[in-house]
């Protein structure tokens, strides 16, 4: 069986598990590459907060790493972050490499299932993405299709 083909070429996006205060360590993000690596040494920026640190070190399973890819779940030790500035569900990425960052708006194919009621502008979902799970607002739908 072939082994899937990894994203590796791509930005790194890591969404946030938790974040954990290790004594003797320090601030330990935990989380899953989903595209990109990521190393010890990299330059990182958490969304939405806009915080950039430096990753010190990365471990899976109480094991070094040199590098985490994509479907990796590691931990990772960055300099100079309380574990209160950082939260589940915000995102990693390499700062000199299209970081992430926050918005206002975008656009989404969404699929709906079992729904009561009827949905149009304005209806107010949660929005689950990756460990994110926030509140938004449909502002315009502009296609139905019913499958």
């Amino acid at each position: 069986m072939e082994p899937p083909s990894r994203p590796l070429d791509k930005p790194l996006r890591l969404s946030l598990q938790d974040v954990y205060k290790i004594g003797g360590i320090g601030t330990v993000p935990v989380g899953r590459v989903e595209t990109g690596v990521l190393k010890p040494g990299t330059v990182v920026t958490f969304a939405p907060a806009n915080i950039t640190t430096e990753v010190k070190s990365v471990e899976m399973h109480h094991e070094a790493l040199t590098e985490a890819v994509p479907g990796d779940n590691v931990g990772f030790n960055v300099k100079n972050v309380s574990v209160k500035e950082l939260r589940r569900g915000y995102v990693c990425g390499d700062n000199k490499d299209n970081p992430p960052k926050s918005t206002e708006e975008f656009t989404a194919q969404v699929i709906v299932l079992n729904h009561p009621g009827q949905i149009s502008n304005g209806y107010t979902p949660v929005l689950d993405c990756h460990t994110a799970h926030i509140a938004c607002k449909f502002r315009e739908i502009k296609e139905k299709c019913d499958r």
